[in-house]
């Protein structure tokens, strides 16, 4: 193998592929990135659980293959002078990595026994724009469970009536729920995704309206995104009903503006030195909603003007919980209804139903 590429594509290419390298396992190939240059140049990374191609622009001088350690590989090739890098396998798995007046010569391993990415037969298919689903993935991963014991809701339901693409993340205290109608074809399905592969999906795609196209099979799912294709195992299991939890009534309910929301509850959370034993506590009432927290350290009051629906009410929430979700909320003002002091509220936009936040209380001390 013998190829010249620039270190610009090089890098870029390295920092993608990465992201499915395995740091962890012990299967040592897979701390590495496999080089393959045959008609093109392309890196991969694979954990088993998710795998990273991507094709790199280059010259190919000789076509061949080899696996090189992620981190020397991606430390040496970052370090290189802003220039065209040389990459050469030489005798006895040798590579030599050339730019200008620096020369490297690593060890490599042969490709034999690396894992190939398995090849999909995808059963649907559809396209979105790479900046919708960044959204909808900021605005629901982080509502994904940690609980191994619970694995389905380590992932995110992704499903389509063929109208409309929803994601659903589930952590048995809260709930997100996103939709959009923009860039669904007419296709029905239903799959749930890792939460740890639409975390990196996330941090490759741009918030531009450039479409990726999403292909899914009985128990893999395939993302195309420009040169580079993302690979993952769909998980096993039935989703939770999540439209039969969300609550259809309420006693209560509140108009506020998002931002002033969230920096008060942000204020109220300060002295919370533990979040699950100090929550912090809403008093609805008369137009005001007034948000506490009472703590070894302290206490601290803050109010706020509402429009109010409904009941006076006194109810208690993890700060947390209700932090994540205002903070990737776009809209300027929410609505928010509570169904009781006990039942959990939703967080609602004020004409559509582009999204759902649901989060149940906690019991706070009278």
């Amino acid at each position: 193998m013998k190829v010249i590429s620039s270190k610009e594509l090089l890098v870029n290419a390295i920092s993608i592929v990465q992201r499915a390298v395995s740091t962890k396992n012990n299967i040592s190939l897979l701390d590495g990135i496999l080089l393959e240059a045959d008609g093109v140049f392309k890196m991969t990374g694979n954990d088993l659980e998710i795998g990273i191609e991507c094709n790199i622009p280059a010259d190919i001088r000789r076509e061949g293959s080899i696996v090189i350690n992620s981190k020397i590989f991606g430390d040496i090739i970052r370090k290189m002078p802003d220039s065209e890098i040389l990459i050469e396998l030489l005798d006895n798995n040798d590579v030599l990595i050339e730019c200008e007046n620096s020369v490297f010569k690593i060890k490599g391993n042969p490709s034999d026994e690396y894992p190939l990415l398995p090849e999909i037969e995808a059963e649907k298919s559809f396209k979105i724009s790479q900046k919708i689903a960044k959204d909808m993935i900021r605005q629901t991963i982080f509502s994904v469970g940690d609980d191994e014991d619970r694995k389905i809701l380590t992932g995110t339901l992704i499903e389509s009536d063929g109208n409309e693409l929803v994601f659903v993340a589930i952590d048995g205290h809260r709930m997100a729920v996103r939709r959009t109608a923009n860039g669904v074809q007419d296709t029905s399905f239903s799959v749930v995704v890792p939460g740890k592969t639409l975390n990196e999906i996330s941090k490759i795609i741009e918030p531009e309206d450039d479409e990726m196209e999403i292909f899914t099979s009985k128990n893999q799912i395939l993302f195309k995104i420009d040169n580079c294709k993302i690979m993952s195992r769909l998980l096993e299991g039935e989703y939770l009903n999540y439209k039969s939890i969300i609550p259809d009534e309420h006693e209560t309910k509140i108009r506020v503006n998002t931002k002033e929301l969230l920096s008060s509850v942000e204020r109220a959370s300060l002295i919370s030195i533990n979040e699950k034993k100090y929550p912090i506590k809403f008093d609805i009432e008369d137009d005001v909603l007034v948000i506490s927290s009472n703590t070894e350290i302290g206490n601290v009051r803050d109010e706020i003007a509402i429009d109010m629906e409904g009941k006076n009410m006194t109810i208690g929430f993890n700060p947390r919980y209700f932090l994540e979700a205002l903070r990737v909320i776009d809209d300027e003002v929410v609505d928010i209804y509570f169904n009781s002091d006990i039942g959990p509220c939703t967080i609602r936009p004020v004409e559509t139903d582009e999204f759902v936040y649901m989060i149940l209380p906690v019991r706070i001390k009278s």
